[in-house]
C-alpha cells in the first residue's frame, strides 16, 4: 500500500514496514528502540562496512554500498512477528469479553 506518500507493507491491519529511496540513501521505517536493540550486532557490523545511520525510527542505507538483503529480510520478518503478536494479543482480549 501507499501511506505518507511512500510504499508500505500492511499485515494484520497495521503497517509493518515502510521504505523509501532518496538521493543518497534508502530507508526503512519504523525502526523503534526494540528493533534496533534486537539487531544491534547486525546493524553495528553493517555500520562499519557501509555507514548506515539510525535515527528517529529510521534506518538509512547508503546507495553506494551493496544492499544488505539478508539483514532487511530479517528486519521485515521481525516486524511481521511483532504484528502477529499484536494481533494475537488483541484477539485474546476480545475472547475474554
Amino acid at each position: 500500500m501507499i501511506s505518507y506518500k511512500i510504499p508500505a507493507y500492511r499485515l494484520h491491519g497495521g503497517i509493518v514496514l515502510y521504505f523509501a529511496g532518496w538521493k543518497q540513501h534508502y530507508s526503512l521505517y519504523p525502526a523503534g528502540e526494540h528493533l534496533v536493540t534486537a539487531f544491534k550486532d547486525q546493524l553495528a557490523s553493517y555500520d562499519q562496512l557501509a555507514s548506515y545511520k539510525v535515527s528517529k525510527g529510521t534506518i538509512r542505507f547508503p546507495l553506494c554500498k551493496p544492499i544488505p538483503v539478508k539483514l532487511i529480510e530479517r528486519i521485515a520478518k521481525f516486524r511481521a512477528g511483532e504484528a502477529a503478536q499484536r494481533e494475537k494479543s488483541k484477539l485474546a482480549v476480545l475472547r475474554k469479553r
